[in-house]
This record gives structure tokens, sequence and C-alpha cells, in this order.
């Protein structure tokens, strides 16, 4: 099973670290926050691993090159500046991704979900026909407005104000036959195709109440190195 980074962000709730400095290579205990996905995606047995990029996409592959040292095989997807919002940068990747469900996680977020947990998802996809299966969280204090309610079933739908809401992890099981109708290196953006893939019951999830955190601002990224610091200590 493959998977994708989304690493083509500008970054700009972080400038000025971002000025010189492409957001998933910002350290949190000392190593680059997207090398947290890469080990822990080793360890849960991924190899084969996607990583778009557009904002000083070089330095990334200059930085992770091939993924020897994480003992993963890396294969890059470029975008021009300004990037193609997350439906357009997978579309664009699915030539590298293949044709079987495949797990997507956002690189600027720090968690530990358990991501062997795809294997079995991306199977139950290709026997049920939905077309996703997403991670939802309790709702930060940046987005309490949440994204996404779930049902008894555990399919997705859009928030109700009648039903809780949870906010998206930006980690999902996706088949590629969700993006069929977006053409390669066109910006296009992920929940339209969500949401309309809900309406007919396309869509599972489940909850998490674990660590998570949207490494999305200078003062969470510090939260992300204490986080770090404690974990280890």
């Amino acid at each position: 099973m493959k998977v994708m980074i989304l690493a083509a962000g500008r970054g700009e709730r972080m400038r000025p670290l971002t000025d010189t400095c492409p957001k998933p290579l910002l350290n949190v205990g000392g190593i680059p926050l997207i090398a947290h996905h890469l080990r822990r995606l080793k360890a849960a047995g991924f190899n084969d691993i996607v990583i778009n990029h557009a904002w000083l996409g070089q330095q990334i592959e200059d930085t992770l090159g091939s993924g020897h040292t994480y003992g993963v095989n890396i294969r890059y997807s470029a975008e021009a500046e300004g990037g193609l919002e997350t439906a357009g940068g997978i579309a664009t990747a699915l030539p590298l991704l293949g044709h079987a469900p495949f797990l997507v996680i956002n690189g600027d977020v720090l968690t530990d979900i358990d991501f062997a947990q795809a294997l079995k998802i991306s199977k139950k996809l290709q026997q049920t026909g939905k077309l996703a299966h997403l991670w939802l969280v309790n709702n930060p204090v940046h987005h309490p407005e949440g994204d996404f309610s779930l049902t008894d079933q555990g399919d997705i739908i859009k928030r109700q104000p009648e039903n809780p809401a949870f906010t998206f992890s930006g980690v999902g099981v996706y088949h590629p036959a969700l993006f069929n109708e977006i053409p390669r290196y066109t910006r296009a953006k992920l929940a339209p195709l969500l949401r309309t893939a809900m309406q007919t019951g396309l869509v599972s999830g489940e909850y998490y109440d674990g660590y998570w955190l949207d490494v999305g601002t200078v003062e969470r990224l510090q939260q992300a190195n204490q986080w770090f610091a404690e974990k280890i200590s």
C-alpha cells in the first residue's frame, strides 16, 4: 500500500520561519516535522511514499532524498509555485500512487494515529465500494465549529446542528476513483469531493481521541516541540 504526504503548502501562518524553509522541514524534537511521519510509516510497514511539494520544494528533495535514511522509498510530485490544493495535488500524483486505495497524511500534523490500520481499511474500501475513510478528532480551539459528523453506522455526514461535530485530522485513506473527475495539474479542493461522496454514503470514518496537533502556527510548533520533549523524557 502506498502513502502520500501532503507537503505543498506555503505555510503563511508560520512566517517568517517559512520564508526560507518549507513548513514540513521545520524542526520538531531536532528532526524535520515530516520525518516523524516517515519514521512512523516505516515502523507501520509502509515503504513506498509519495510527497508533493511546491513552495521551496527542492529543499524537501535535497533534505529527504530517496528516503534511504528513513528506510523508505520516496518519489516526488512537484507542483508549480502556489500548489494545486489537496485534491488537485492528489489527482496529479495518481500515476505514482497506483490503482489501489492509498493513505494520505497532511505533512503539517503531528499525531499518534495508528497508520497500520490503513491496510485493513484499504481492503474494506474495495469490498464495500466506498471512496474514502477519514480519521476525525475533537475540535481544537482554533477550529471550534468542526467539519463533519459520524453516524451510528460509521459513515461520515456533513456537519449538522443536531449532531456532534468533529474535525478532520488530515489523515485518510482514499480510493483513486474519488479523483476521477479532477484533471492532473488542476487546482481543486478536497472538501467538495468528500461532501458529494458523503451524500451517497461513500465516506466512512472513525473517531480518534489520542494525540493530534495541527502544527500550523509558530505557537503550535512550540507546543509540538514541548510534546516531543515530554514524550522522550
